[in-house]
């Protein structure tokens, strides 16, 4: 029989085969956190997301979700895409100054993260297994009721940046985290401390000022939230804020000087596609449902549909038109906003009529 000593070093050597940047483990009292979870569904931050509400502080309490949990394995992995270059910041910065060009967030350029990270957490699950016997174990990735940050922290991957992301000195925040919940007690790994310092980047870039405290989040006001989350329309005294982001937001992260440490990944899942980054906005919205559904596929994006897509794209299509300074293009923006104004969805018509109203 293998000892936990002996284990975890060796698990770290099977992630790391299959991809993973770090593997720590945390144990599965996080009675702690559970005055402030409570304290931010209290406060209505969580928005539309009934789901965080509906689960409580089962989300706190891992052996409650899954019975007869003991250890928490948190499994890290980067997802820069290989050809990343050193100064992919201010090149993504550069993108939001152009404002007839949509922009998807790099975490959702490539393959579905939940896919990827589910499948090579089950391998390493089964790796386990070969060494000790079986055990009782469930693999997570963002698809429960879990305190994917807090287990994170706890077990080394980094520590809670003002941004409530995790941050790691060694590789910024520019990762997927993952999780198995497993029967086995495993020697947990130590905790980092903080180096945020009285840096507040995130909170001052944020263009909606979401970040209402630091570690505070109201998610009514992210556009993370707004464009992936939330179903019916935006806030029209948010819309302006929205720039030309159609699906999620780095800025809290490509501001952080802690990401000038973030790693490209090594797998090619999340390299970029090539029909998500660099396109016009114009040719976006001409996507019909067939179309949106291929170019899409075994991403991420898909799960919004066809109609938050057009939603998403018809507020940045308003956005362009109040920063155009040209006839022609405020012509080629209104043509094109104006092949939806009939469209036979309400939330659609709604946005496109918002956006044919701002002017330059």
């Amino acid at each position: 029989m293998v000892s936990s000593s002996q284990l975890v070093p060796q698990i770290q050597g099977w992630a790391r085969e299959l991809g993973f940047s770090q593997i720590g483990v945390a144990g599965v009292d996080l009675s702690a956190a559970e005055t402030g979870l409570m304290q931010w569904l209290a406060q209505g931050f969580h928005g539309e997301m009934q789901y965080m509400a509906a689960h409580g502080l089962k989300r706190a309490r891992p052996a409650e979700l899954v019975p007869g949990t003991v250890s928490v394995i948190t499994a890290r992995m980067d997802y820069l895409p290989r050809a990343t270059p050193p100064d992919w910041q201010a090149i993504e910065f550069e993108r939001l100054k152009r404002p007839q060009e949509g922009i998807v967030s790099v975490y959702a350029r490539g393959r579905d993260y939940h896919k990827v990270l589910r499948a090579r957490l089950q391998k390493l699950s089964e790796r386990i297994a070969e060494a000790v016997g079986p055990f009782g174990h469930r693999v997570f990735t963002d698809s429960a009721p879990v305190l994917e940050a807090e287990l994170a922290r706890r077990s080394g991957q980094g520590w809670r940046g003002k941004h409530t992301l995790v941050l790691s000195r060694e590789a910024g925040s520019m990762f997927f985290l993952g999780e198995i919940y497993l029967d086995m007690a495993l020697e947990p790994t130590a905790p980092v401390t903080a180096h945020c310092g009285s840096c507040q980047a995130c909170m001052d870039v944020c263009p909606t000022q979401a970040i209402v405290a630091p570690h505070r989040i109201d998610a009514r006001r992210c556009i993370s939230y707004l464009t992936i989350e939330h179903a019916g329309p935006i806030p029209e005294e948010l819309r302006p804020l929205m720039g030309n982001r159609i699906y999620g937001c780095d800025d809290c992260q490509l501001i952080c000087p802690w990401n000038k440490y973030a790693h490209p990944g090594t797998l090619p899942d999340f390299d970029a596609r090539t029909p998500l980054v660099g396109r016009q906005l114009v040719e976006l919205f001409a996507w019909d449902e067939a179309t949106f559904l291929r170019q899409t596929e075994g991403g991420p994006m898909r799960r919004i549909g066809h109609e938050r897509w057009l939603r998403n794209i018809a507020v940045a299509l308003g956005n362009a038109l109040r920063a155009a300074s040209e006839p022609e293009e405020q012509q080629a923006l209104r043509a094109a906003l104006a092949t939806r104004a009939e469209d036979a969805s309400a939330l659609v018509r709604e946005h496109v009529a918002w956006a044919l109203a701002q002017e330059y």
